[in-house]
Parts: structure tokens; sequence; C-alpha cells
């Protein structure tokens, strides 16, 4: 039977993601809300926007309509910003295919109640409707440039896992399977937080030192509430763990570094997120990781102060300073 795959979100991820999925010889339809970009994409068969200079596959068919979106595949990838996540799937919803496996690479929480993506997926699928995260250390024009990768998928389905790594892995598209689908969402969610931490001291002009101290004490804070939600302490040291905590915090292809760094710089809030120009996961993810650590009682000091400089206005100087003035504790 022909393999095929709709994917929601015609970003650079989900770009990046199709044209993977249409190498290996999957039919695939790229669904992006934008009536202009879309047309974009058809006419040129390259996203100029966010992926220049890789060319689409012509088993890549492209759609600004949900209808044609929905009923293409039995399996939907969603690949859209987390706060559009609820919304997106509300919206396919009537014109999916009956019995239609969900799968996601966005990253974050529903920013409306804090709660983690496959809660929503549940509560508008059902609970045995199979469902799972991709997630890991991956640029997407890394991946779309063919260049070595590797990225877990979680799913309490094995079948359905193993299915979704079949259909993406290839010799330099590595896929792993895991079933802690909690482990794997949390350390994708806060890795963005503790991103825009490292860049902020970049910007400061701190060094390696500190960068190193911030990754590490920040993948404590990941595994506190990752284990607190419910996720699994091996998973924080794999690939949806460490692995994407390490890319996002020390190579400035990641967006939320670059914010950071914007802020340490000086620049206000508004100018870097302009300069950037695409979605700063990170930014909203603050605010829910801090309200979410106050909730459950647990201490998370860099995401913190991270929220304090983005959403109180406090001086990232301010900021390092408050973290270095903790009182001395042993470290584990």
């Amino acid at each position: 039977m022909e393999k095929k795959l709709t994917i929601l979100g015609a970003g650079s991820w989900g770009t990046a993601l199709a044209i993977l999925a249409a190498r290996n010889g999957c039919q695939t339809m790229l669904w992006g809300h934008n009536p202009e970009h879309v047309q974009a994409l058809q006419q040129t068969r390259e996203n100029r926007r966010y992926l220049l200079s890789h060319a689409f596959p012509s088993n890549l068919q492209i759609t600004d309509q949900l209808s044609e979106a929905g009923a293409f595949s039995d399996l939907l990838l969603v690949s859209v910003p987390s706060h559009a996540f609820k919304t997106s799937l509300q919206q396919i919803k009537p014109y999916l295919n009956d019995g239609c496996k969900i799968a996601w690479a966005s990253k974050g929480f529903n920013p409306s109640d804090g709660c983690l993506l496959h809660e929503i997926v549940a509560d508008l699928f059902g609970e045995k409707t199979p469902a799972a995260i991709l997630s890991g250390p991956s640029f997407a024009k890394e991946v779309a440039a063919d260049l070595p990768t590797a990225i877990t998928i979680a799913s309490t389905q094995n079948e359905f896992a193993a299915e979704l790594a079949e259909i993406l892995h290839s010799s330099r598209f590595r896929t792993y399977t895991s079933t802690d689908v909690i482990g794997v969402e949390v350390g994708g969610a806060v890795k963005n937080v503790l991103a825009i931490a490292a860049g902020i001291a970049d910007g400061l002009g701190f060094g390696a030192n500190t960068r190193a101290a911030l990754i590490t004490r920040g993948l404590n804070e990941i595994i506190r509430l990752g284990i607190k939600l419910g996720g699994k302490q091996e998973t924080f040291m794999g690939l949806a763990g460490l692995g994407d905590l390490v890319l996002t915090c020390t190579d400035d292809q990641s967006r939320n570094r670059r914010f950071g760094i914007a802020l340490g710089k000086g620049e206000n809030r508004e100018q870097a997120m302009l300069k950037i120009g695409q979605e700063i996961e990170g930014f909203s993810a603050a605010k829910e990781t801090y309200l979410l650590a106050q909730k459950l009682g647990l201490e998370m000091p860099i995401t913190e102060q991270t929220y304090k400089v983005l959403y109180e206005g406090l001086a990232p100087q301010i900021a390092v300073e408050n973290l270095l003035a903790r009182n001395l504790k042993a470290e584990s």
C-alpha cells in the first residue's frame, strides 16, 4: 500500500519534514494557512521565505485547503507553533478520515492552561487514537540539506511509532522510538526557554564557562519538571532532552538563542522579534513553564529569571546576578 502523509504547517520545520518524507518515496501533502505563501510555494516549488534553495520533490503537493489536506492521508503530522496547535486540530478535524493517526513536531505547552500537547489530542480525538511526538536536535535547514540527523519519535502505541519512523528514516535521517511521550514533550518545550537564557548570557559577553553551566543546570530543571509530570529520567539524557538542549543553546541557527543574544546586547523584546521574523517558541514557553513550576511547587531558577526578563522587564545583567547570588547548596 502506498504511503501518504499530510503535514500541517508550511514553516521551515514542516517544509523540511515534507521534503524528507517525499524524498523517501512517501506521497506527501503540505498545508499552509496563508494563500499567498502557498501560491508562491506552488509556483516556485521551494519555500523561499523559510527554507531557500531546497527544491520540492515531484511527489510533494501543496495546498491551503483544509478539506483537501484532511482527506489526503490517514496520517497527519502537525508542525505549527504550539499556540496554534489546538485551533489547527479543531479546524481540520471535520475533514480527517476515520481512524486518522495524529503526530506532531510542535514544541511547547498549550498557552491557555499549560497542558501538554498529547492531552489536547486525547481530548479532541479520544485516548485510543494513535498519537506520537517527533522531537530531537534538528535544524530544518540541515534536514532539508540532507545532513546527518537523529531524532526521537515517542508514542504509547509501538506500531504507530514504527510506522512514522519508517516514513521518515533514511540513510541521513535516523529515527529512534520511545514510549515516553511526556518526557519528550517536556524536553522539547523547556529547552527553548533555556536557549533564550544561554543567548542572553552570550549577548552580555559571558564566556563558555557560563554557557556550559547554564546548559547543565538547565538540564536539571528539565529533569525536575519532567519527572514531576510523569516523564522518565533516561529520556532527558537522550536526543529529545540533552541533545536538543545542547543544539539550541549553542548554535546560532536557533531562533531562541538569537533572541536571547539580542536581549543581552540591549535590544528590546519587540526589536529582537522583528529582526528574527519567525516564531520564538521559548517566549511563550517561558511563561507557561514558570507558571507550571509555581503551580507544582518546583524550583526552576533559570526559568524564573528568564521569565522575569521577558515579562517583568528585569535587566538581563540583574537576572544573572540573581542566579549567582543564590544560596550555596549541593549539586544534586
